[in-house]
C-alpha cells in the first residue's frame, strides 16, 4: 500500500518516475535492518563536474510500520540518519498504516534537538518526493 500511495501522490510530477525496491527476509517476511523500502529515480538536475544529466540518482529511504507495530525509537532515527548520510539519500520517510485506513507518512528531521520529535507528519508527499 505504501508504494501505491506514493505513486498516486506523485503521479502528475514532471520528473522521472520513482522505482521501488523492497527487502524481504529469507522466508518472505521482513528483512533485517532499518530500511524496509527504497525509492529511487534518475536525477536529471544539473550534474556535478565530470557527470552528465541522468548519471546520478535520487534515493529516499522508507521504513514501514503496519498494524500495531511500535513507532520507531530514537535509536532507529539515529541509524536512519547514518544510513541516509552514507548513501546521500534525498530523504527518509516513515509509512505508518493500520488495517482499513490510508497510510500516513512522516519525514525524519535531519537533526532532532533535545525535546523535538524525530518524525514530522507529511501532509503532501510531493514536498518530499518531487
Amino acid at each position: 500500500m505504501t508504494k501505491v500511495r506514493i505513486r498516486q501522490a506523485v503521479a502528475h510530477a514532471p520528473f522521472p518516475r520513482w522505482h521501488f525496491l523492497s527487502f524481504a527476509g529469507p522466508s518472505g517476511g521482513e528483512s533485517r535492518g532499518v530500511v524496509d523500502l527504497l525509492a529511487i529515480r534518475k536525477d536529471h538536475a544539473l550534474p556535478r563536474e565530470g557527470l552528465k544529466r541522468g548519471d546520478t540518482f535520487q534515493i529516499v529511504l522508507i521504513q514501514v510500520k503496519g498494524g500495531y507495530a511500535a513507532r520507531p525509537t530514537a535509536e532507529d532515527g539515529k541509524r536512519l540518519r547514518a544510513v541516509s548520510r552514507l548513501h546521500n539519500a534525498h530523504g527518509v520517510l516513515l509509512a505508518s498504516w493500520k488495517k482499513g485506513t490510508a497510510a500516513k507518512f512522516y519525514a525524519l528531521r535531519p537533526r532532532a534537538k533535545t525535546g523535538e520529535k524525530d518524525w514530522l507528519e507529511v501532509e503532501d508527499l510531493k514536498t518530499v518526493l518531487c
